[in-house]
Parts: C-alpha cells; structure tokens; sequence
C-alpha cells in the first residue's frame, strides 16, 4: 500500500496501544487514519506480554479503563472474527504476611466502592479453585470472579483490523525518522522504507512508541519519561490434566502463575530490576528475547516451587526475557503533551499495557475528537512528568525500581528508594540537620516529618500507626497551640505578567482577579463543564503582574492551561518556582514572633487575612502573605533564595521561647484534614464540579466570561449533584488514607477521596462525595454513615461544615 502524502492523524507504533488509538479514532468515524509500524504489529513488547486482564486499579477512573478493556476483547471477536482468546477465568490474590492481609483487604473493600466485584475466600477455598497451591504460610485471600486472560497479540490484531474495517491505514516497516515541529505544532513525520524516505503531513501525531517513546518523544522535542527493563517468566512443558485455573497472584514471592493452553506460566516481578538498553534499543530489534539470566530469576523460581510443588517435576518449555517500558512513578503517559498543542502520548505502560489498551485508546479519542478530557486522567495525564524525568540516568536509576513496585506492599507514604536528592529548596541541609525525614514528590526532596534525637530517621512502613505517627501529632499540635514553621518552597509560582493581566486571569479563573495590589484571591481554573483544571492561590504584586501558586506535583499542567488559553492576551508566564524559597509560620502565637524579628505591623488593620505586603525579616527583604491551609492565623514567608537560610536562621531564633517547633508536611495534611481543606487531585479534580465541592463561592458568576461560567450557574439553578462531606470515624483508633468505601444507612454510596488523622480532633478524618442530586443539605446530613476499612464497617460523624473551627475565626483573628 502506497505511504499518502497527507492524513488527520499520524500514529506511530504498531504495539496493542497503537492498534487501540487507531480502533477507537476510527469508530468514532475519523477518516485519514495513519498507523505506521517500523517492523511489524506486535513486535516489540506486546507479542510477550504474559496476557493478564484485571479489572481493579488504584482509582475509580483506572479502574473503568480496565473494566472496559475487558468488555471490548470479549466482544471484538464478534466483530472482526479474529479471536482474542480473552476468557474470565478469575483471579486470586493471595497474602503471606499480616500487613499485605491488611492490604488486599483494603483492596477488596476499595473494590466494592468501585463496583468491581470481589470477595475474600478461605485458604480452604483457595485450594478448591487452585489445587496445585500450597498455601503454607498464608494469611489471607480474595477472589475476582470476573478477571481474565488473553492472547495479547491477537489482542493487538483484532483491534488492527477492527481499525482497517472502519478505514484507518495501518502499514508495516515504515520507519518514522523525523517530526516536524513548527509554531508548537507538530507539522507530519518523516519516515523512510526499504531505502526510500518521504513525508507525512499531519493535523495530529500521536506517540504510541512503547519502549522507544522516549526517543520518539524527543524527535518533537517532546519529553516522555520511560526506560525499558528486563521482565522475566517461564513457561513449563505441558502439564497432563492441569485444567483451566485462575491467575494466581503471591506478591510476597513477587510471583504470578497463569494457566496457558495446559502449561504453566510463572512471571516475576522482582525488587530489584534490571534496566536494560540504557544506550539504546538497536535498529533491528523485532520479536527480540533478551539474554537468560537464571541467576537472577532463581530466588523467585525458588520459592515458586515450594509454593506450586508440581512445577518441580515439570520440565521449563521457555525461559523467556524480553523487555518492558517503565515510568517514574508506574503510572502510564496518557493525553497531550505540554509542549505541543497536537502531539498526543500513549505509552510506558509498565507490564499492564493489555489490560489498559482498550480503555486507554478509548479515552484518548474521545479527549482528541472534544479537546476536553472524557473524565478525569490526572493519574496518567503526561503534564504530570516534571522536565527532568526525561533525563536518562535519572530513568535508568529509578526503572530499577519501579517494575518491583508493582507487586511490593503498597503501604500509605511509601517513598521512592531510587534516583532521590534531586531537586533541593534551598533549606535542605537546614532541615537535615534539624532531623528532616525527607519524602519526594516531583522530584522535590521535602521535610515530612522531624525524627527525635536517636531515632531513626526513615519511614517504618505499616497499615497501622507508623513510626513517625507521635512526632506528626506533636507538629500537628504546635501548629494549633503555638506555632510551627514549615518549608513550602516546592510549591509552584508562575508570574502572570502584562498590560493584559487582570482581564486574561479574569478569563481563566473563577474568582474576580479585579483586586487591589497586595490582594490575595483563593480561586479554581474551571473547564466548561464546571470541573476543576487547577486550585490555586493568585496574588496581585502591581497592577500588570500577579503570582500564581500551585501544588508542587501540578506547576506544567497549571501553566500549560494558562498558555493554551491566552488567545489574543497580551501576557507573558514565567515559572519563577526556584527564585523564592517559601516559609510558612502558622499557629496562634506566630503574629508574636514575626513582631520579634521584623518591624512591619501584622495586624489584621494593616495585615487582614487574605493580603501580602513586603517586610524586613531579620536583615532580609521578604514578602509575607496572610494565608493558611492548616486553619490557623498565619504567613507564608517569600523570600529571594539567596536570604532563605538567614531568614529561616532568624525565625528558629526568635522562635526559641515562642514555643516554635519545625514541622513537615504530613502535619500540614493533617490539619487541612481537619479543616475540610481540599486537595487538587483527590478531593478535586476535573471532573468534580466546583459547586458539589463546596467552593462555589470562589466562583464569581457576577463577573461575565469565565471558562465554566454558564456550568456554574446551571448547577447553582439545580443544586449539587453530589456533596464533599467530611467524616469523623467515632473509633479513635482506625486509619483513614483513601478509597474507604462510604456507607449511607449500610448501602455503599461513594468512596473517600482522601484520608488523615485528625490529632486535635482525636480520630480519623475523612473526605468523600455523597451523590445527592435532588436532596437537601439536611438530608444528606439526617442519614446515618459508616466508612468500611479492610471490610470492617466504623460508624462515622458527616459533616458539611469543618469539624475544627467551622466558623474559620481562628484564622481571621
């Protein structure tokens, strides 16, 4: 088939991702559909993936990609005649230790909530459904009736000709060697086949290059952070009367065990990986294994034969080892690229690319046939990736780890090992030597928590009350009874600057940005459906510039909104996160101890809340802004870099007989827990409308022309739709993190978005939506609430008001 000159859209890769991007673009009627493989379908990582189809993810939203993935191969048989070998056979995970008990408890509670169905199973039952099984050792186990398994190839194929059936093109060993990039657009690709080369005009590219996206990436200057790995497994010799079996998963023996047309299939997903094509994957690679390497693979095959006795007298058929793409934080790249307004990612799917495939090319047409996306994709979305993640040794150190995390116990607050120390605020070798025990987020090194003397300065990890839970209770404390000083310096700041300011910010965000200098306006960037882009604070500094501040994790996303929106503003945006260290001072007595050290007036006539003014700190220059996420009276403290440790010198100091103590930042969660604060990427997201989240009033439907102007107002006409309440569980002792499952009068009605302990309340505290469309306030509140942990139901306290200083008076005063 001759290479057209011309098409909508360019994909490039051929694996079971590509296919499903052409599928889905197709069926939504697209026409010049362009799929270019540089060998052939399948050939990279997806003709040896292991085939595995579970439908239960970490969030409601994976979750319904993966639930969807498995509709589709069951029905793409009907439709394109080429079987998928897709077939439910369950599935079967099964714990070796009190804490990963307690995890595929949490799990199977979390799956409930989102309709997936589970239950836990005796050991006795598990050897009934797997009699090969030796469950010596085990604590506990749940069951999926509705998992699966597929051939991943065939897979690829019936979706490939499902795409050519509605018109897409899809050929083979044509090599893309080129992106044309022009005006932050990509322009057509480059490609070249049997010695001759051409070009591809293209109105959109989309990058579905598995293990070479990272190159493909770069050829339009598009950063996708990803680094293949070896993945092992093996395959015995047939097994006479073996049977159709569940997937069988031990992650405490990093081991997982698939029935495969009667032999058995045993895969690994070791702690400590081996990266592998660090300086490149070589031109010819097509349906390539790797090396053997036993040595590496035997502890697990090991302790898989004390665990499955009959693969001791089976012969191995195939000791494969072939490659996978891995990202950062094991999340894939899913959606349009921050630095292009029509290069679209698809990729690094890390060993769960078959399961994902049908939901994710699903989601991706459906975000490029609206530009909007179809439901919220924060865990996925590529703007997520921070530039430096594309570095390659940074992937390298980091991929040793990731594919291991995958079965590792997935404890709350469990800290990347690998590639750490990268980015540092400019008080990093203060905090150090106060005690910091140090988490990353983004790659930004920040203080969690502060160990005592002699105490160990790492995380001792559980379900229950970890290591670290006392000195978190005593920081949280001192911010509600003294003062305790916290370094907020990853935060994100983008400068909005230009004799359009005020009426671009106006347009973009929901509060009214027509403030006087030195004002300071909590606001949310809406999409025109209502739902939250961004959360953010926006400071007036003069009267054509303002400061925008972000979560640390979300600065490219919140800016690269802000650039795809400006039109004809005459603005210009700057990311100025690492010209000011950032100090927050809060708790009753802060107001005391800044008059100690600087001469400017802090009252709230000079100061209110919700106003920044420029001070003399010690013998520095700062700029304090009266805000708070903790619910106290307080300041966050901007100060150039360069002052940063004499600023932070002086207020220790001064602090000393004030009662400071240093605090980190699960002390900040906990007490914005408290206050029913929310947090951009669980309790709002979106797809969360800013009137069911509560925060309506930062939406000023006065002000004319506002992205999700005309959503608000329908929905204030309506009523919410759902509630963000907050829950108190009336046992002081459980644990809340997310994804406990809310009960309304014994029914399951939602799940929490986010959960902490609540150290001045004296419980734990959650936050979760309570569909209510049609319902008063007071009815919502007349029902009687349970959260469900590990299968247990608590008895919960609903509130929509904040539990702790509801009135907010202790901020104001």
């Amino acid at each position: 088939m001759a290479i057209p000159s011309k098409a909508r859209v360019v994909i490039i890769g051929g694996g079971v991702i590509g296919c499903s991007v052409a599928y889905h673009l197709a069926k939504q009627g697209w026409s010049d559909i362009l799929l270019l493989e540089r060998k052939q379908l399948t050939s990279g990582t997806t003709w040896h993936a292991a085939g595995l189809i579970a439908q239960l993810r970490a969030t409601q939203n994976m979750t319904r990609l993966a639930k969807y993935s498995q509709e589709l191969y069951g029905s793409l048989e009907d439709e394109t005649g080429l079987s998928t070998g897709f077939k439910r056979c369950g599935s079967i995970t099964m714990a070796l230790t009190a804490e990963r008990r307690e995890e595929i408890l949490r799990q199977a509670s979390m799956a409930r909530a989102f309709g997936v169905e589970v239950e836990e199973i005796s050991l006795g039952e598990v050897q009934k459904r797997y009699p090969h099984v030796n469950t010596s050792g085990a604590t506990a186990a749940v069951y999926l009736p509705l998992d699966g398994q597929g051939d991943p190839a065939n897979i690829a194929l019936a979706l490939a000709k499902g795409a050519r059936q509605k018109g897409a093109r899809i050929l083979e060993r044509v090599k893309v060697t080129g992106i044309e990039v022009k005006d932050r657009r990509a322009t057509g690709v480059s490609w070249e086949q049997d010695g001759e080369t051409g070009f591809v005009e293209a109105e959109m590219v989309v990058n579905c290059g598995g293990m070479w996206g990272h190159e493909v990436g770069r050829m339009a200057g598009v950063n996708v952070p990803l680094h293949a790995c070896e993945h092992f497994y093996i395959v015995t010799e047939q097994i006479d009367g073996l049977g159709q079996l569940p997937v069988l998963r031990v992650p405490d023996e990093c081991a997982y065990y698939k029935e495969d047309a009667g032999k058995m299939l045993l895969g690994a997903f070791e702690p400590n990986a081996k990266p592998w094509g660090m300086t490149g994957i070589p031109d010819q690679f097509e349906f390539d294994q790797l090396p053997e390497d036993f040595d590496h693979f035997e502890p697990i095959l090991a302790a898989a034969v004390e665990r499955m006795p009959m693969l001791a007298e089976a012969g191995i058929h195939t000791f494969f080892n072939g490659p996978e793409s891995f990202t950062p934080d094991d999340a894939y790249h899913l959606g349009l690229a921050p630095e292009l307004e029509n290069f679209w990612v698809a990729a690094g799917f890390n060993s769960i690319g078959i399961q994902s495939a049908g939901g994710a090319g699903m989601a991706l047409a459906a975000w490029m046939e609206s530009g909007e996306k179809p439901f919220d994709l924060g865990d996925v979305d590529i703007s997520r990736m921070q530039p430096f993640q594309g570095n390659k040794t940074y992937l390298f150190e980091r991929s040793k780890e990731t594919l291991g995390l995958l079965y590792a116990d997935h404890f709350p607050y469990r800290q990347k090992a690998t590639a750490r120390g990268i980015r540092r605020t400019p008080l990093h070798g203060h905090l150090l030597e106060q005690g910091a025990v140090m988490g990353e987020l983004a790659g930004w090194e920040r203080a969690n928590w502060f160990a005592d003397p002699g105490q160990d300065r790492a995380y001792q990890y559980s379900w229950k009350r970890q290591n670290w839970f006392e000195n978190s209770a005593r920081e949280h404390m001192a911010i509600r009874e003294s003062a305790g000083l916290y370094d907020m310096s990853s935060f994100g700041k983008i400068r909005v600057e230009g004799p359009d300011a005020e009426r671009f910010l106006n347009h973009v965000c929901g509060a009214d940005m027509s403030v006087p200098t030195g004002r300071i306006v909590y606001t949310q960037m809406l999409n025109e459906a209502g739902g939250i882009e961004a959360d953010v604070t926006v400071t007036r500094l003069s009267e054509t510039a303002y400061l925008m501040v972000t979560p640390a994790a979300t600065r490219l996303a919140d800016q690269t909104w802000l650039r795809r929106h400006m039109g004809d503003h005459q603005v210009v945006l700057t990311d100025v996160t690492s010209g000011e260290a950032v100090l927050a001072l809060m708790g009753p007595r802060s107001r005391e101890l800044l008059g100690r050290i600087s001469p400017n007036d802090f009252t709230n006539e000079t100061n209110p809340f919700g106003t920044a003014q420029d001070i003399e700190i010690g013998m520095a220059l700062a700029r304090a802004h009266r805000v708070s996420y903790v619910g106290e009276l307080g300041w966050e403290i901007y100060v150039p870099t360069e002052f940063a440790a004499h600023v932070f010198e002086t207020l220790r100091e001064a602090g000393r007989d004030e009662g400071l103590k240093l605090c980190g930042l699960h002390a900040m969660d906990s007490c914005r827990m408290e206050k029913a604060f929310r947090h951009f990427g669980h309790d709002i997201t979106c797809e969360d409308h800013v009137i069911d989240a509560g925060l309506g009033f930062a939406a000023k439907t006065s002000k004319p022309g506002f992205i999700g102007r005309d959503a608000v107002l329908e929905r204030k006409e309506t009523g919410p739709k759902s509630r963000l309440v907050q829950f108190q569980l009336q046992d002081p002792e459980p644990m809340l993190y997310h994804a406990e499952p809310i009960l309304r009068e014994g029914e399951v009605c939602g799940y929490l978005s986010s959960g902490a302990y609540g150290h001045a309340l004296g419980a734990a505290i959650g936050l979760g939506y309570v569909p209510c469309d049609g319902e008063s306030a007071a009815n919502v509140l007349g029902s009687a609430y349970e959260i469900e942990i590990a299968g247990t139901r608590v008895p919960a306290t609903a509130s929509l008001k904040p539990l702790y200083d509801p009135t907010s008076s202790r901020m104001k005063v």
